[in-house]
């Protein structure tokens, strides 16, 4: 029987709930125009006793997966895991935190009378075993938490290159507030910062560092910046309006290593130039979190394997969020993981919902740029067309395959953005 008003987006599938649509979809942008009624059903338990939900993570996928299995369960158990010291906060803000433009206070989602109010418990720790014949998980202080239903929302981690001097001091990664904390420690102005890598991280920590008052250098390996969201001719603009801003940015380059003995002292590429460096920022991308669930005997390929549903190989564990693969693909935006947490968070209880996918879409948010992109950008066969248009700084993209639309891309002017 119906139990809900909600109302669901016809280009991402996202499930709002309320007496009207919102005005614009929180994954995807689209208008309310787009939305549709949706009729929400109660759904019963797929087992009889589901009394203990475990969730291993407390991104956003661990934390809207707590919230919605609550939501749908008033009285079932909930347990959220985090292996950082401190309350969820968003991880995409981390970049505008490091450019001083929020407080670290600012960044924190919930506060702890939250989860005492949900009665979630919200507890520190690491897994370090999944016994999956038992249902049970061991944390590293060797405490256990039984489980009738556990979702790993564990993320993903840093991928270091295999550069020799990678493990220098100075050179750093971005993935946790504890991270950007250590950074904003080590800038100053005056700082010679050399982000690795031209993708949404490498520049908006390269710009946030510059805000900091840094001199820094971009050094991307692709032949243009942001290369899985950008065309060259929109890459050429923002590489134009970058440079206007005296980033230096450097494409087409080959790392050889980074130098110095304790602490980084530059960068030298297989060219023979090399960079002073007093920070080093590898923005070369993430690896889901596997090894927990390789561990127990789950389905691994590049993530977790997961059904419609998100559910694994064990009919008892679920997963979401980066540490998850689902048809082939792992997403490892926050969109995706903010659909897949719902998602897993009523089926963890009883709940029926799928996941049918959702276009890859980026914005960014720190670069004083509006540059938005969604679906496949580069050629995937002879069959791909790109439609330009390019006016006053603006541009205009649409990438078709077999006479279909299967990506836009805008940058400068963004009216067209919510259409």
């Amino acid at each position: 029987k119906p139990v809900a008003e909600a109302w669901q987006c016809s280009i991402c599938d996202h499930i709002a709930h309320g007496s009207a649509p919102p005005e614009f979809c929180p994954i995807c942008g689209a208008a309310a125009a787009l939305f549709h009624s949706y009729e929400v059903t109660e759904s019963s338990k797929t087992l009889a006793d589901i009394r203990k939900v475990v969730i291993l993570g407390a991104g956003i996928a661990g934390l809207t997966a707590a919230e919605e299995a609550r939501r749908q369960d008033p009285e079932v158990e909930i347990t959220l895991v985090s292996r950082e010291r401190v309350l969820p906060y968003y991880r995409l803000n981390l970049t505008r935190f490091l450019a001083g433009e929020v407080a670290e206070e600012d960044l924190f989602i919930q506060q702890q009378d939250w989860f005492d109010a949900q009665k979630i418990a919200y507890i520190t720790g690491e897994a370090q075993v999944i016994d999956c014949a038992a249902r049970k998980v061991t944390l590293r202080d060797n405490s256990q938490l039984d489980y009738d239903r556990l979702i790993l929302t564990n993320g993903a981690h840093p991928f270091i290159p295999p550069i020799p001097g990678a493990n220098c001091e100075g050179v750093m990664v971005l993935r946790t507030l504890e991270h950007a904390r250590k950074m904003i420690e080590n800038l100053h102005p005056g700082s010679r910062a050399i982000c690795i890598g031209g993708g949404l991280l490498g520049l908006e920590s390269a710009w946030a560092m510059q805000r900091r008052g840094a001199d820094v250098t971009v050094l991307e390996g692709y032949g243009w910046l942001l290369p899985r969201q950008l065309p060259p001719a929109a890459a050429a603009l923002l590489l134009k309006h970058l440079e206007d801003q005296q980033m230096a940015i450097e494409c087409d380059v080959k790392i050889k290593e980074f130098t110095g003995d304790e602490a980084v002292r530059g960068v030298l590429l297989e060219d023979g130039r090399e960079f002073p460096a007093d920070l080093v920022i590898l923005a070369t991308g993430v690896r889901p979190n596997s090894h927990l669930a390789r561990q127990c005997g789950l389905k691994v390929q590049q993530g977790v394997i997961v059904n419609d549903r998100l559910f694994t190989s064990d009919e008892h564990i679920l997963a979401a969020g980066d540490v998850t693969e689902h048809q082939g693909r792992v997403y490892g935006i926050w969109p995706a993981s903010y659909t897949q947490g719902i998602i897993a968070g009523a089926n963890a209880v009883g709940g029926s919902s799928e996941f049918s996918g959702l276009p890859m879409t980026n914005r960014i948010k720190v670069l004083d740029v509006e540059l938005f992109s969604i679906g496949q950008i580069q050629a995937i066969d002879a069959s791909t067309r790109l439609f330009e248009v390019q006016d006053n700084g603006n541009y205009r993209g649409l990438t078709c395959h077999d006479g279909q639309v299967v990506g836009a891309v805008l940058y400068g002017d963004m009216q067209l953005m919510g259409s």
